[in-house]
């Protein structure tokens, strides 16, 4: 079953929601796949923007790898108060478990204000672990 992640910075709530995908992983070859839905939710008073991303994706061996790049799926989404943008993508792993944290990167339109969004810590677990350990 998957569980829900979110967390709230700056008034921009940000849910995460992680999936193994079976019939793409092959866990043979160490090789194992997630998609995660993301809803980023503007919960503030004024419209911001969403410029760049980072990620830190963590397998089961502590190893870390550092994904930052603009936007998100090639979107910069302006969200007004009260709107939500969501988003599913995908990561590969070589390890049966670990997990993915970040930030979001975003703009204040009115003032150029600029402000990070922490994206919550979430598992990625497969079947194919000895346990959960997340």
């Amino acid at each position: 079953m998957a569980e829900d992640y979110s967390r709230t910075t700056h008034g921009i709530r940000v849910s995460v929601r992680s999936f193994y995908l079976e019939d793409q992983s092959q866990p043979d070859d160490s090789q194992f796949f997630w998609a995660y839905k993301v809803k980023i939710e503007n919960r503030g008073r004024e419209p911001v923007q969403l410029m760049r991303r980072t990620w830190h994706i963590t397998n089961a061996r502590g190893h870390t790898q550092r994904v930052h790049g603009p936007g998100v799926l090639g979107e910069q989404p302006l969200l007004e108060p009260g709107e939500a943008f969501e988003y599913t993508s995908g990561t590969p792993l070589d390890t049966p478990s670990g997990f993915m944290t970040g930030a979001y990167h975003m703009v204040v339109p009115a003032s150029g204000e600029s402000f990070d969004v922490a994206i919550p810590t979430f598992s990625l677990d497969s079947p194919h672990q000895g346990g959960r350990v997340h």
